[in-house]
């Protein structure tokens, strides 16, 4: 019997991350599996008192309808910071409010991807945005990540091919944390530039730098045929689901008209009560905050993974962002682990779903930014013992981890 939903539905697939996190609900599990800001950084006085003053005071405009590009002053307070932050010439009209910076995938699936049309994907990528382009059915390819950006031999070949459109998070990657270094961001730009590729840079980890020099995106090297997105959940919260696209001209009149179709603006009230928030409140003071103890966090669990990890596991060295990213050995596999791991109460996203190809198998994203460092030692003391103990019954080893080992 056929299906009564869209033939698309077959390649929409439920979020492998979403799953794990049901999982995870046991409080005994120590999970470092979800990309979960730290909640104990949340303003929650201070926007507390933006929600009253917009409801008090601003009632009448703040539920009303509003415009699909979004509250005015706030698209110019962004615009203002990446003139002032980034150098960028970049006006209020050039940005585009989302729900979420997820909505702003979905925009860009709209507006660039038919049915086959070749997309550019890092490997590892970011789950959200192949989750989100999927329903688009395109051609997904993809370039492998270096420790320092894009194998650029591989990009410059599938550039040639021709290329849709080419998606990418050059701050602090999802899943692996890296960063794309000053060199590799010229040479992406310039090999762009000979193309009619767009350049999709999402960006919602940018500010979250807390060891080396901050670099800028590529956008501001190849604006045209372009995107950058940001958002304000890693440095405000993420319930108000409030992000934004940089676009302009044609690109951007037609996700302004896609997004009309979709939900015709972003909620009105939390656009406000952002703004209030961003008008009253020192933003850099509050990032200042989160900076630090995202850094502590991930030195704590740097130096437990030198503790109790196996030598034969590689991990990812971070300069910010909220993840680190572990490689085994060829020819074992995160999934296997990860029904171990579960049982020893530490949880991990296995790094498969990351890769468009199905590869990956032996890899594994950590996030550190939603435990404290006590619980970052506990946690990867279990998972360094469930890692010896399955590494050594692959050799024809020992039995199965226990939680109390």
């Amino acid at each position: 019997m056929s299906s009564p939903f869209a033939a698309r539905m077959s390649s929409v697939h439920r979020s492998f991350i979403r799953e794990i996190l049901k999982v995870t609900a046991d409080p005994q599990v120590i999970s470092f599996a979800g990309g979960l800001p730290n909640p104990g950084l949340f303003p929650m006085r201070e926007l507390a008192e933006a929600a009253a003053h917009v409801i008090g005071e601003e009632g009448r405009t703040t539920l009303q309808y509003s415009t699909t590009e979004g509250h005015a002053p706030l698209r110019e307070w962004i615009a203002a910071r990446y003139r002032e932050r980034k150098g960028l010439d970049v006006t209020a009209d050039d940005i585009l409010v989302t729900t979420g910076s997820q909505q702003a995938l979905d925009l860009m699936g709209k507006v660039l991807i038919d049915k086959g049309s070749p997309v550019l994907m890092e490997a590892p990528g970011y789950l959200g945005a192949i989750q989100a382009f999927s329903v688009f059915e395109p051609e997904f390819r993809t370039v492998p990540l270096e420790d320092d950006g894009p194998d650029l031999e591989v990009l410059e070949r599938e550039l040639a091919r021709g290329v849709k459109a080419f998606y990418a998070v050059t701050n602090f990657q999802n899943p692996s944390g890296l960063t794309y270094g000053p060199a590799k961001r010229r040479a992406v730009a310039e090999l762009l530039a000979g193309t009619d590729t767009f350049f999709a840079e999402d960006d919602p980890y940018g500010e979250l730098r807390f060891a080396g020099e901050h670099q800028p995106p590529v956008y501001a090297l190849r604006p045209e045929n372009s995107v950058l997105t940001g958002s304000f959940s890693k440095v405000c919260a993420p319930g108000f689901r409030i992000g934004w696209i940089v676009a302009r001209g044609p690109l951007r009149d037609a996700l302004v008209r896609v997004k009309q179709a979709s939900d015709l603006h972003t909620s009105t009230v939390t656009q406000r009560i952002v703004y209030r928030y961003l008008e009253t409140n020192d933003l850099d003071a509050h990032i200042a905050r989160i900076r630090e103890c995202y850094g502590r966090q991930c030195r704590a669990m740097q130096e437990a993974a030198a503790r109790h990890l196996p030598p034969e596991v590689r991990l990812t060295r971070a300069e910010g962002g909220m993840f680190l990213w572990a490689v085994m050995p060829e020819g074992y596999s995160s999934m296997e682990l990860f029904e171990r791991a579960i049982r020893c109460k530490v949880a991990f996203v296995p790094g498969r779903p990351f890769y468009v190809d199905g590869s990956g198998d032996n890899t594994l994203r950590l996030n550190y930014t939603n435990s404290e460092p006590e619980r970052i030692e506990e946690g990867m003391r279990r998972l360094g013992r469930c890692l010896e103990e399955y590494l050594a019954a692959r050799q024809g080893g020992c039995g199965p981890c226990a939680a109390t080992a």
